[in-house]
């Protein structure tokens, strides 16, 4: 009689428990195993001697077939870096055909901005603060992904970002977590759906405090108080599980001095108990056994045993696994059999969720029809120019076209195709990337002349990029690049133009994981060279290229138009020319606030108010502690007035909600999209609170003389907060200041006030 596991009319439940009883603890243990798999992208030739490779190279080389040992003798649940369907296949059948109860394998692979049709950088998606137009991307990221044989996507990164030096800021929404829990969700329901056979299960991560890096340095510590967590980190992570998020990827550093993958208080305590998520927590990569490296764990099976206990659920690792020695544990009595037993459960619950026991296997005739669909490159330059910042605008853009004969495009990042899909991607095709330089030659059309000089040079990493190894696609200047002779080129060419749009940034590979920056100036001489160019007399449009704020202060003073456009993706190219040439309107708004330079570092609108509120600018003695751009700010080609704001309620009760509404016009002769914006202060209470939150925002297009009313409910859920005076979750009776306009530096005010006329209902944020 067929297994009740093999039996589809079974709840979900019923068959994961039939399933689980038969297993051995060494088959459990395997379900809590994933594997980098190094021949996922490509195998070695039959005939290659491995033995030709340097010595560090050849455990590499032979990982793949360690691999394969273990997913043939079950000692495997999970492979990652897998993304050749026919490969996806041999190894599916060796789980499925080769093991007794034929568990199938579930690949996952970080699909974080897209596939092969490639996005704008995560922090791009948060500055469109459109939640529709991003869950429209991880739709497609999905599809595609999933026609390739993935089924999950260590993605989206939550982590609040707050110190620019800090690499991954790129991967997240930026410093504020309103904005950012609204960019999690989004992400979470375009990757999974419905858990359809177009869906992957989306991984929020990394729990918890990653963002906080001592020093903006990837992988070093992080002290934050509970206030901070509660307040600014676990938001995200909420929102995420709230929205249906089926796993949790845990934090590699120590938060609070206990490494986040051996923490029972954060993986359990908070995870579970507070936030409510039930899906299975995977570790980052070789994290539980880095335990160990963290001189936190004793051995490699002190560290199983301590993640395990502590509520990981499984391991990410290359070559050796800690919970392989789980079984001895569960012998010696460190570990209760039950503890594994929960965590299998978790994992093969998502397994029959994601239907791989009735289809495992991925159709390799649909994959090239699904990753060369027109309708995603189109949908990603559409997100392209819905991300994309003006942050200055002095009457130089839009151009006019009729008015231009010639136009020099200056800057290496302008033509890289590599560069102008970002971090974060390693199944792209850069043979059909829309570069800037190539975006601007086919808008322009055959009437105007572009020309292109890559100018200065972009210096490389003193550290080289641990992901450049395996990209050969990796843009880089020339080590016997002449940086002379190629600005005085790139400056003639500016010269002899109608204007110059000059292209400047950090490469690709100068932001992400293991790529935090101890400064915040230009690389090269790439300010320079703008300072020349500008001396020319030649209109300049600075267009900027980069996944976290750059010190502009010179630009920003000399330069009438600044565009800042990310790394943005497959069309990037096309998105930009549209944009310069007023196709479309930009309406990105900075999901992060933009300090002068690194010596302001951190700097977030949400301060304490603080002692002598009135010098906050005057903090530092020789130059305005203010931001070079408000958290918020982006400027668009119309002009939006803000008028009659108004609450339905001055006054309501603790755990009532007031409805905020303000009438928004668009004052132009163009249509354009506005971001309305609403944020609060509480004046007084149990404890201090920010000088100003986001509660509120809306993305609105509006026709040229157009007028709309835009609404927020107030209630709450924006209103309460976690104090460290009470150790918990409150809303007090105060009176709330409310603003409403286009960045947090918005003027348009109202009040209300809050009375004690009824407890808060339970709960939290």
């Amino acid at each position: 009689m067929a297994s009740t596991y093999r039996d589809t009319t079974r709840t979900v439940a019923e068959r994961v428990e039939d399933l689980l009883s038969q297993l051995s603890i060494e088959e459990k243990v395997g379900q809590l195993t994933q594997y980098f798999y190094f021949g996922g992208m490509g195998e070695l030739p039959a005939d290659f001697d491995i033995t030709s490779l340097p010595p560090e190279a050849q455990e590499f080389a032979r990982q793949p077939k360690l691999v394969e040992a273990a997913v043939g003798a079950g000692a495997a649940g999970s492979a990652l870096f897998v993304t050749k369907p026919s490969v996806a296949n041999r190894l599916q059948k060796l789980a499925v055909d080769g093991t007794r109860h034929g568990i199938p394998l579930i690949f996952g692979f970080d699909v974080i901005h897209g596939f092969r049709t490639v996005f704008p950088v995560p922090i791009a998606q948060a500055a469109t603060w459109d939640p529709a137009t991003i869950t429209a991307a991880q739709i497609v990221a999905a599809r595609e992904a999933r026609s390739a044989g993935i089924h999950w996507t260590f993605a989206p990164m939550v982590d609040i970002a707050r110190d620019a030096r800090w690499g991954r800021i790129i991967e997240g929404a930026g410093e504020d977590p309103f904005l950012g829990s609204a960019v999690a969700a989004a992400q979470v329901r375009g990757f999974q759906g419905d858990f359809g056979p177009e869906n992957v299960l989306a991984s929020p991560k990394h729990f918890a405090g990653y963002g906080a890096a001592r020093g903006g340095r990837d992988y070093d510590d992080a002290e934050i108080s509970d206030s901070e967590l509660r307040n600014v980190y676990f938001p995200p992570f909420q929102a995420a599980i709230d929205a249906g998020a089926a796993t949790v990827m845990s934090a590699y550093m120590d938060l609070n001095g206990v490494p986040a993958s051996g923490n029972s208080w954060l993986l359990t305590d908070v995870l579970r108990d507070e936030l409510g998520f039930d899906g299975f927590v995977v570790s980052d990569a070789n994290a539980v056994r880095s335990l160990e490296t963290q001189h936190f764990a004793a051995s490699p099976l002190d560290a199983g045993a301590r993640a395990i206990t502590a509520g990981l659920d499984m391991e990410m690792c290359m070559f050796d696994p800690a919970f392989h020695t789980l079984p001895d544990a569960v012998a010696q009595g460190r570990v209760d059999e039950n503890v594994i037993d929960t965590a299998v459960r978790r994992v093969l619950t998502a397994k029959f969720r994601l239907g791989l026991f009735e289809n495992p296997y991925v159709d390799e005739s649909v994959t090239a029809t699904v990753l060369d669909a027109p309708v995603h490159r189109h949908l990603a330059r559409t997100v392209a120019e819905r991300s994309a910042v003006l942050l200055k605008n002095d009457s130089a853009l839009p151009l006019r076209e009729e008015a231009l004969r010639s136009i020099a495009v200056i800057g290496q990042l302008a033509g890289s195709k590599r560069d102008t899909l970002g971090p974060w991607v390693f199944d792209h095709d850069t043979a059909e990337t829309v570069t800037i330089v190539e975006g601007i030659r086919t808008r322009a059309g055959d009437d105007i002349t572009v020309d292109h000089a890559p100018g200065a040079g972009i210096p490389a990493r003193i550290f080289p990029s641990m992901f450049d190894r395996q990209d050969p696609t990796v843009a880089n200047t020339p080590v016997d690049y002449d940086d002379d002779a190629e600005i005085a080129r790139a400056v003639a060419l500016a010269t002899t133009a109608d204007v110059a749009v000059v292209v400047v940034g950090e490469r690709q590979n100068q932001i992400g994981e293991n790529a935090s920056t101890s400064t915040l100036e230009l690389p090269g001489r790439q300010l320079e060279q703008l300072q020349k160019i500008v001396q020319t007399g030649t209109p300049v449009v600075l267009v900027v290229m980069s996944g976290r704020p750059l010190d502009l202060r010179w630009a920003d003073e000399h330069v009438p138009a600044i565009l800042q456009a990310w790394y943005p993706g497959s069309r990037g190219g096309e998105a930009v020319a549209a944009l310069l040439f007023g196709d479309v309107s930009p309406a990105g708004r900075l999901p992060f606030t933009w300090p002068r330079h690194v010596g302001h570092v951190p700097m977030i609108y949400s301060h304490l108010r603080s002692f002598a509120p009135d010098a906050q600018g005057e903090r530092y003695w020789d130059e305005a502690s203010t931001p070079l751009y408000p958290f918020g700010h982006g400027m668009s080609y119309g002009t939006f007035r803000y008028e009659a704001l108004r609450v339905d309620r001055d006054h309501i009760g603790v755990g009532e909600t007031v409805v905020v509404s303000v009438d928004v016009t668009n004052s132009s002769d163009r249509d354009a999209d506005d971001v309305v914006q609403l944020y609060i202060h509480q004046r007084y209470g149990t404890s201090s609170r920010p000088v100003r939150e986001l509660k509120g925002f809306e993305r609105v297009p509006l026709t040229a003389g157009e007028t709309r009313t835009v609404t927020f409910d107030l209630g709450p859920a924006e209103l309460r907060y976690w104090s460290a005076a009470t150790r918990g979750w409150i809303q007090d009776a105060t009176t709330i200041d409310i603003w409403v306009g286009g960045d947090s530096t918005a003027d348009l005010a109202t009040t209300i006030t809050v009375a004690a006329d009824r407890a808060i209902p339970g709960g939290q944020a």
